[in-house]
């Protein structure tokens, strides 16, 4: 005969401030429930140094980082404008239209592209919620429209909502006379322009082809 032992877990409560920082960790993308625990032990254990520098690298950064007013790139505070839009070397004719701030760095990294840029923000996706007006795209119709501007080139990511967001542009942008194209497709379906090597992005941007 066997007898059947009721056995009691009681959690292991953690200290709030432990719990608070796993909590904000895990709203970053990409982290999820046990990358953050492992993340908030390590910070535990690691050196006070460890955990002081990234608390002063974060407390700074949203002070003394602002958005280029012209472009929407990443910039210091304090100016209204980022290098890229500043510079006279840089073709304003042509504009080089990308999702978010890192597409911009990995197109500078190829050194093929000397014009300048607009970020978008993000893409249009019905399903998270995200139109037209939450992106900037008015803004990108006002640079157009102020006169210039020979080509736009749409270099957002090839996948669903990049593709909708470029033919959402391209509609946009049919009231001027100016040239439309999309990024050749040497980068993989569902692919991020910020992962693609330097070679598949300058393939990309000199087989570039118009939209009709």
């Amino acid at each position: 005969m066997f007898t059947c032992l009721r056995v009691y877990i009681y959690p292991m409560l953690l200290p709030e401030s432990i719990q608070s920082l796993i909590t904000a960790l895990e709203r970053l993308p990409g982290i999820g429930p046990k990358s953050a625990s492992r993340l908030a032990f390590y910070l535990l254990r690691a050196p006070e140094d460890i955990s002081q520098d990234l608390s002063i690298a974060l407390a700074n950064f949203k002070v003394n980082t602002a958005f280029c007013q012209e472009c929407f790139n990443i910039t210091e505070a304090g100016r209204e404008r980022c290098e890229v839009c500043d510079s006279s070397k840089r073709e304003s004719s042509l504009i080089c239209v990308v999702e978010e701030a890192l597409d911009v760095l990995a197109l500078e990294r190829t050194g093929g592209f000397h014009g300048k840029y607009h970020v978008l923000q993000g893409v249009l996706s019905p399903i998270e919620g995200i139109g037209p007006d939450d992106l900037k795209i008015k803004q990108l119709v006002s640079r157009v429209a102020s006169g210039g501007v020979k080509e736009i080139i749409l270099a957002t990511n090839p996948s669903m909502e990049g593709d909708a967001t470029a033919q959402y542009l391209q509609g946009q942008l049919k009231q001027f006379d100016i040239h439309v194209t999309r990024l050749a497709r040497g980068l993989p379906v569902g692919g991020d322009l910020e992962y693609a090597d330097q070679n598949t992005l300058l393939r990309a941007l000199s087989g570039r082809q118009e939209m009709n």
